[in-house]
């Protein structure tokens, strides 16, 4: 990636916003068909399936996954996904642009904690798959355990080529422009402060709303997001079901070449397909993309005093089989009034088990008065010291404790049981600062 000047016009880029509909609701089994008819009744595959479509099964999970975790959808294709030639390296292999996949062990994974600035929007034209550059992870794909952590800096659309992970779910974050994400099962328009969840294995495009577009992605190799247990605070709070919004059927009916890329183990492979691949006109099933508002997030905070755990802002969570300890939990820190008496407001000085990775939307992150930039990345691994800086401190330690609402912000956390282990990229690169170290090295001993 070109990592250099501004880029040039991206005006042709840039595609129109579309009102688009959408299913409401998280987990559920949805119907959903673009042309009347084109869905069987009562059944998946017929002899033959109505309006001369193809049936096809997807399985996002085991076949014998429990009930509550199985995923699947039965898709109604104008051709069947198995019609293509095989698929060849990508030039280079693992070696190709920026991209990584576990284990990373490509360098020595230091105890240190790091940040990063934002990475550049690319010079050269660049579309949402060459456009991401590998920042962290931990685990392994083919284990299916781990999450890789990417930066995504884009100023082209996709048209005639698509995109689809079979290493782990993907899950984007934008953070600079609105993306159209056209997945075989409809469309999802992402705007900064959505987020925008893609099941393992579906194909998609990425079309730019604003002609260049920056985010994140947590590439999820372990077991699918899902609402985290609500335990004492009862059956509401955190994030709701109905405010998460899946597609509606939408496909496109394109003859000609266009090239497919998938990531297999770490590698990225592409094929020449002569027919687009979102050719999907009707599909019912719960293996599905989704979208989430985090502004619809109900923040749960002390009313009285002290500072909770970070888990009362869970949105989503990947469990690990050990009960409590998740492969990713997806945390946010949004506007949000603190009113804790006689308390230490901000995050507290803390060294933790988990392993946590923090990026910025927008706003000042409220452990941090500068230095920590929209669109970039602070890492914090396991039992390492961190908290807030000495102009945070000083300031939360005198205030006046009166009501107070955070507003202005949005940041995130990935926190996960695995160490986050920095490429070879990303300890190499000119946004990594240098003297982060620096903001805890002001404080006064206070004794008496």
């Amino acid at each position: 990636m070109d990592m250099g000047a501004k880029p040039k016009s991206t005006r042709r880029s840039r595609i129109a916003r579309q009102k688009l509909a959408y299913q409401r609701g998280f987990g559920n089994t949805f119907s959903s068909e673009a042309v009347k008819g084109a869905l069987p009744v009562g059944q998946n595959s017929p002899q033959r399936a109505p309006r001369g479509l193809y049936a096809e099964g997807v399985s996002g999970s085991a076949f014998t996954a429990p009930r509550a975790e199985n995923l699947n959808a039965w898709l109604y294709k104008l051709r069947p996904s198995a019609m293509h030639g095989p698929y060849a390296p990508v030039a280079g292999g693992k070696t190709a642009g920026l991209l990584r996949s576990g284990p990373f062990d490509e360098a020595k994974t230091p105890p240190n904690r790091l940040r990063w600035n934002p990475l550049p929007i690319p010079a050269r034209p660049t579309d949402f798959i060459d456009g991401l550059v590998t920042m962290a992870g931990s685990g392994d794909p083919a284990a299916h355990s781990g999450i890789g952590v990417h930066v995504y800096c884009a100023n082209r659309s996709m048209t005639d080529r698509y995109f689809h992970d079979a290493d782990g779910e993907m899950m984007i974050i934008p953070q600079q422009g609105g993306l159209l994400i056209f997945s075989e099962l409809g469309k999802i328009q992402a705007e900064p402060g959505e987020i925008a969840v893609v099941p393992r294995g579906i194909k998609f495009k990425v079309g730019l709303l604003d002609g260049a577009a920056r985010g994140y992605v947590c590439e999820n190799y372990g077991a699918p997001f899902r609402l985290p247990e609500l335990g004492p605070i009862g059956s509401q709070g955190l994030a709701q079901k109905r405010d998460f919004l899946a597609p509606v059927a939408a496909f496109e009916d394109r003859s000609g070449k266009c090239e497919v890329v998938a990531k297999f183990l770490g590698n990225l492979w592409a094929a020449e397909y002569r027919h687009s691949p979102l050719d999907v006109v009707a599909w019912h099933g719960n293996c599905v993309p989704y979208k989430y508002d985090l502004a619809r997030f109900m923040v749960i905070n002390t009313v009285s005093f002290d500072h909770p755990d970070p888990s009362i802002f869970t949105v989503l969570t990947s469990p690990s089989g050990q009960p409590g300890v998740a492969n990713c939990d997806f945390v946010i820190f949004p506007p949000r009034w603190m009113v804790a008496e006689h308390s230490f407001r901000p995050p507290w000085f803390h060294r933790n088990v988990m392993s946590e990775l923090m990026g910025l939307v927008h706003g000042v992150y409220d452990a941090k008065a500068e230095g920590f930039l929209p669109g970039g990345i602070s890492i914090h691994n396991c039992l390492q010291g961190h908290g807030p800086d000495v102009a945070t401190f000083d300031k939360a330690s005198a205030v006046d404790l009166q009501p107070h609402k955070i507003e202005d912000t949005l940041a995130f956390m990935w926190e996960s049981k695995f160490v986050f282990r920095p490429t070879k990229f990303a300890l190499g690169a000119p946004q990594l600062q240098k003297n982060y170290d620096a903001v805890w090295s002001g404080f006064r001993k206070h004794f008496k």
